[in-house]
């Protein structure tokens, strides 16, 4: 009994570890030559979702952080290698959860063996509200007027966090988002 127990716990554990992970998405132009990108300037795309003024300057300073780290350099000139715009949404979805109080059928099962038969059990459900917030990030080539690189992080939001678990979570994200940019050059 105690083995069905813990393995039950590890299953829970399992599936809430899903339902908060971050999802990763991200395309490139595969002839784009990515090491002669040395420079970047911020612009805002145009009738995108924003969000309020502290969220954007966290977003942004988590993307100057990793791309700094990356060797590139933001500048406000019209001659940067890169233009690099963002945009926010944040929808809300049902959750369903349910558990059962028992297994259903007994020892035995059906009471023609070993004098099983059925047990009693009772099925709970309850709903939530869950907020999932998306970071679309889109880098654009200035000379060939061309997306080059997109991606997108998809991650559960909890709009009771801290302000200090907010910018933890941005920053992993983009931390996730840009790891395998700039991509590597074709052998």
């Amino acid at each position: 009994m105690k083995k069905l127990y813990l393995l039950t716990v590890a299953l829970l554990f399992l599936g809430v570890s899903a339902a908060v992970a971050q999802d990763v998405r991200y395309d490139f132009d595969k002839d784009k030559d990515f090491s002669k990108y040395r420079t970047y300037k911020w612009v805002p795309i145009k009738g995108a979702d924003q969000p309020d003024g502290l969220t954007s300057k966290q977003i942004t300073a988590a993307i100057d952080a990793e791309l700094a780290a990356k060797g590139m350099t933001k500048t406000d000139a019209d001659t940067a290698d890169l233009y690099i715009g963002y945009q926010t949404a944040i929808g809300q979805e049902k959750e369903f959860t349910s558990y059962n109080t028992g297994w259903g059928y007994g020892p035995g099962w059906g009471g023609g063996w070993y004098g099983g038969g059925m047990s009693t059990s009772s099925t709970y459900g309850s709903t939530s509200t869950v907020y999932v917030g998306q970071l679309d990030l889109s880098i654009y080539d200035l000379a060939q007027k061309q997306l080059v690189w997109r991606g997108v992080a998809t991650r559960t939001l909890d709009p009771k966090a801290k302000p200090e678990k907010k910018q933890k979570n941005i920053t992993k994200a983009v931390q996730k988002l840009l790891k395998n940019f700039p991509p590597q050059p074709k052998k």
